[in-house]
């Protein structure tokens, strides 16, 4: 993260100390060498995963970023694929880093994924690492956003990694970091939002069926198991009700489990 390519202690303290929206504004340029990007393998992983349930039309990244994931829907979209996101920042890069080729139509929209400014113009929609920046309590109001822009048969896709047990190491710097995260908040303005442990995936399970939703969750096989047996990794994946147009029968193909 402190390399030559990645932002400094330095900048990452002034990011931390920013809104959200300015934080990531300022670390957009070297946000792509930081461990907070979505590595690739999980990007390939959860591709793999949806492409039996295509073919899709029209995808939107929630909470694009720098376009790692809307890159994802290029490959799994037919007609067109927007990236959401409120940092203009974010965007800029996004637009550099994610040319349009002979494939899908891009489109890139600034705007709050809490007040998403889209009809029912989606088959799919993905998320990758963004649910730490909404609070608990935000997730009703998410997921019915989600669900107003899928259309009938569309689905909601985002991958969701085990936290790690006491014993882990990993389990203290999240600990850790959302502590400060807290403290932070609790004596400075405007809040930061970016808290790891909130997310909670029975919540998450609950709260999306109450929007609406009808949830399939399934495994990602390459990032193995825990000792207890249980996946590391899961793919969460919410449909709409209803068939999608392009199609004569529900689409072929399931969510491995």
């Amino acid at each position: 993260m402190f390399g030559p390519e990645g932002p400094t202690l330095r900048e990452l303290a002034v990011q931390a100390l920013s809104s959200v929206e300015h934080g990531y504004d300022l670390l957009a340029p070297k946000f792509d060498h930081t461990p907070f990007r979505t590595p690739d393998g999980v990007l390939d992983s959860v591709a793999e995963a949806l492409a039996p349930l295509g073919p899709f039309e029209d995808g939107l990244d929630l909470c694009c970023g720098t376009g790692a994931g809307t890159r994802v829907l290029t490959g799994l979209c037919r007609r067109g694929v927007t990236g959401v996101d409120f940092s203009a920042g974010m965007l800029d890069i996004a637009r550099r880093r994610v040319r349009p080729a002979d494939g899908p139509r891009i489109a890139w929209v600034r705007g709050d994924a809490r007040a998403l400014p889209f009809t029912a113009a989606f088959d799919l929609v993905v998320s990758f690492g963004a649910f730490g920046h909404f609070l608990p309590r935000e997730l009703p109001g998410l997921f019915t956003q989600v669900r107003s822009v899928l259309r009938p048969g569309g689905r909601f896709a985002f991958p969701v990694f085990a936290p790690p047990r006491p014993a882990h190491p990993g389990f203290w710097l999240l600990l850790g970091f959302d502590t400060a995260m807290r403290v932070r908040n609790a004596l400075w303005r405007p809040p930061f939002v970016m808290y790891y442990r909130a997310f909670r995936l029975g919540t998450v399970l609950r709260e999306l069926e109450r929007a609406g939703l009808t949830v399939e969750l399934g495994v990602l096989p390459g990032f193995g198991r825990r000792a207890d047996g249980s996946p590391r990794a899961r793919l969460v994946v919410a449909r709409r009700a209803g068939a999608r147009p392009s199609e004569g029968q529900p689409a072929a193909g399931s969510v491995n489990s």
